[in-house]
C-alpha cells in the first residue's frame, strides 16, 4: 500500500450510548483503549432513536467511569448540546473536573442539539436553527469565561450567571470542538473552535462545496487557517467477514437514514422507530458496509483527502467487541501505514 500525506491521523471509536447499557459500553470503550484507538466520543442523548432495544447513559457519569478505567486514550462527546438540558455553567464545571482528572486527554464535542433530547425532558418549545445557533454561540462564550475567570456574572439573552466561580480547573482548559451539517455553523467553528466534527455518508458536495468552504472562511477572517483546527470526521463502518451481516448490522439505525421532511419535529424514539420502518428507507445508506479491508480503507480515503485527520468509527452492529478487534487487526494497520 502506498504512503501519502506527511501528516499523522488518529483513529477514534464512537461509544454509541444509544445501542447499548453504560456497563457494557464501559467495555468496549476500554477494549478500544487497549487496542490502540486514539479516541473513544460518546453521544450524549436523552433518549435513543429507537424505543426498541434502546439506551441513554449519562455521558458525564460514563465518561467519570472511563477516566479511571484507561490511562492513554482521550476523551469527549461527540456532541453534548450544552443550551437546553444543560446548562452551559454546568457543562463548564462538568468538563474542568473531567479534565482535572484526566489532564490533557478531555475534549467537549458541542451541537446546537437535536429536539429528540431537549424536548421530552424541559418541554422547552424547539426553536429553529439560527435560534440555537444563537444559544450555542452564547453558552460557549459564557463557559470559556467560567473556565479563564473568577466570579463570573454573565447577563446574555439566554444564560445567565451571578458572581459564579468553577473552583477546580486544570491547568489547560479542555479543547472545544463545534459540530455542524450546515454552513452557518460550521464557518462559526472555523473562527472560534478548536475543532471541527461533522459525520459521514452524505454527499460529497456537502462537505467540500459547502461545509469545508465555510470553515475556511470563518478561519481566515478570524486570522486562523484550517491547520489551526483538527478535523473530525465520525464515520459510519459496518466492517464484518460476512458482508449480509455487515448490511443487517445497520437496521438498528434505520432512523438515521430517514430523509429529513420525514423526522422533522419528531422527538419521540417510538415514533422514530415507526417512520423508520418505512419500505423506502434504507438503512445502509448512512455506512460504508464492507467486508474486504482494501475496500474499506478506499472508502475512508476520500475523507482524508478532504482534510480529515481525526476519524472517529461509528460499528452499528451488536458485537462491537468483534467489530473492534477486526478493525484493530485488519484496518488500523492499513490506515497507519497508508497516512501515518
Amino acid at each position: 500500500m502506498r504512503r501519502e500525506g506527511s501528516f499523522v491521523i488518529r483513529l477514534g471509536y464512537k461509544a454509541s450510548s444509544e445501542q447499548f447499557a453504560p456497563r457494557e459500553l464501559l467495555e468496549y470503550a476500554a477494549q478500544a483503549d487497549a487496542l490502540g484507538f486514539d479516541t473513544v466520543a460518546i453521544s450524549d442523548h436523552f433518549q435513543p432513536f429507537r424505543h426498541t432495544g434502546g439506551h441513554s447513559p449519562f455521558s458525564f457519569a460514563w465518561m467519570g467511569a472511563l477516566v479511571e478505567r484507561t490511562q492513554r486514550v482521550h476523551i469527549g462527546t461527540s456532541v453534548i448540546t450544552p443550551t437546553f438540558r444543560h446548562h452551559p455553567s454546568s457543562v463548564a464545571q462538568g468538563f474542568a473536573t473531567l479534565a482535572c482528572l484526566a489532564p490533557g486527554r478531555i475534549f467537549l464535542g458541542v451541537g446546537s442539539g437535536e429536539s429528540l433530547n431537549e424536548v421530552p425532558p424541559t418541554g422547552v418549545e424547539w426553536p429553529e436553527g439560527p435560534e440555537r445557533l444563537k444559544r450555542l454561540k452564547e453558552s460557549l462564550a459564557l463557559i470559556r469565561q467560567l473556565w479563564s475567570e473568577e466570579r463570573v456574572t454573565f447577563e446574555g439573552d439566554f444564560y445567565q450567571t451571578k458572581s459564579a466561580t468553577i473552583y477546580d480547573l486544570p491547568d489547560a482548559p479542555p479543547p472545544i470542538y463545534v459540530a455542524a451539517a450546515a454552513p452557518m455553523a460550521s464557518r462559526y467553528a472555523g473562527a472560534t473552535a478548536d475543532g471541527f466534527i461533522t459525520t459521514s455518508g452524505k454527499p460529497k458536495e456537502l462537505y467540500t462545496e459547502k461545509l469545508l468552504p465555510a470553515l475556511t472562511e470563518g478561519a481566515e477572517k478570524a486570522g486562523r487557517s484550517l491547520a489551526d483546527l483538527d478535523l473530525l470526521m465520525e464515520i459510519k463502518l459496518s466492517y464484518h467477514p460476512d458482508l449480509e451481516q455487515a448490511k443487517s448490522d445497520c437496521d438498528f439505525w434505520a432512523p438515521l437514514a430517514l430523509p429529513a421532511e420525514m423526522k422533522h419535529g419528531v422527538d419521540d424514539p417510538v415514533e422514530l422507530e415507526r417512520l423508520s420502518k418505512d419500505p423506502s428507507v434504507d438503512a445502509t445508506s448512512r455506512f460504508i458496509c464492507t467486508n474486504d479491508p482494501e475496500e474499506a480503507v478506499e472508502r475512508i480515503a476520500p475523507y482524508v483527502e478532504m482534510g480529515f485527520r481525526h476519524l472517529v468509527f461509528h460499528a452499528p452492529g451488536a458485537d462491537q467487541a468483534g467489530f473492534l478487534d477486526r478493525f484493530a487487526a485488519d484496518l488500523a494497520p492499513r490506515l497507519r501505514e497508508r497516512w501515518g
